[in-house]
């Protein structure tokens, strides 16, 4: 019996190595034979290479993880990696198309693997294209950001937004404030403030957003309107142009 074989394709070379390390310790008998940094090297390697199944990030650069799998159109079974639980409520769900959240747990991976080995040889191949048109439309949703990578000195780290205290700007990078210390990523506030559930965080300054859950006073003296939060010692300013906003707090 020939030895299955895998692609794992995501424009994030740790995010590659993360689902390769979690997969030697889930599925060791799944041969990993290549990787890609985009959606269109993953079409070029899956068709020349033949995989038994291709791990693709939803969101590459040149083309996406959803655009590279319609057009593969059912050459091999594919099991989605997002940041984004709610890409996967309705069109996962038909069981057409796996995924996995970012970061890939084992546990999880396991099931994608039982999954795998449960299925009948004799079933229907499943309807990829309309399966994919479907997650393209969730996809057109607002979808926010659940986990947030960020460095930590030399390594990375995956963050659970419920875990973030503020996001700051710190010149190049936004500083990224948690009760357990805090880390950086290369984006702007203002790239980053779309993909945050506006329920959840709160821009209160140019330079600041806050999770609202996080906020344990709001105080207001001479010098203007200030947040304390829990499990950070110092407080926050609120500017003038977001002050509306605890009008009634």
């Amino acid at each position: 019996m020939s030895k299955l074989t895998a692609l794992i394709a995501d424009d994030e070379r740790l995010m590659r190595e993360q689902l390769r390390a979690a997969l030697e310790r889930v599925w060791p008998e799944l041969d990993i034979v290549a990787e890609a940094r985009d959606g269109g090297q993953a079409v070029e390697l899956a068709r020349e290479l033949r995989p038994d199944l291709a791990f693709l990030d939803i969101t590459m650069p040149v083309q996406s993880g959803i655009a590279a799998a319609m057009e593969l159109d059912g050459l091999c079974p594919v099991v989605f990696v997002t940041a984004y639980d709610q890409y996967a409520i309705q069109a996962f769900e038909e069981g057409a198309i796996d995924y996995l959240l970012k970061p890939v747990e084992d546990d999880r991976l396991a099931r994608t693997r039982q999954r795998w080995q449960q299925r009948a040889p004799e079933a229907a191949a499943p309807d990829w294209q309309s399966a994919l048109k479907q997650l393209s439309r969730q996809l057109e949703k607002p979808a926010h950001l659940r986990w947030i990578r960020a460095s930590v000195g030399s390594s990375m780290r995956m963050i659970a937004t419920e875990e973030v205290l503020f996001f700051q700007s710190d010149e190049k990078y936004t500083r990224v404030q948690t009760a357990g210390g805090e880390a950086l990523i290369r984006m702007p506030i203002k790239e980053l403030l779309p993909q945050l559930d506006p329920d959840e965080f709160w821009q209160v300054h140019r330079s600041t957003l806050v999770r609202v859950a996080a906020i344990e006073q709001v105080r207001r003296d001479d010098r203007g309107m200030q947040l304390l939060l829990r499990g950070y010692p110092q407080p926050l300013e609120v500017s003038r142009s977001y002050a509306h906003l605890f009008q009634r707090m």
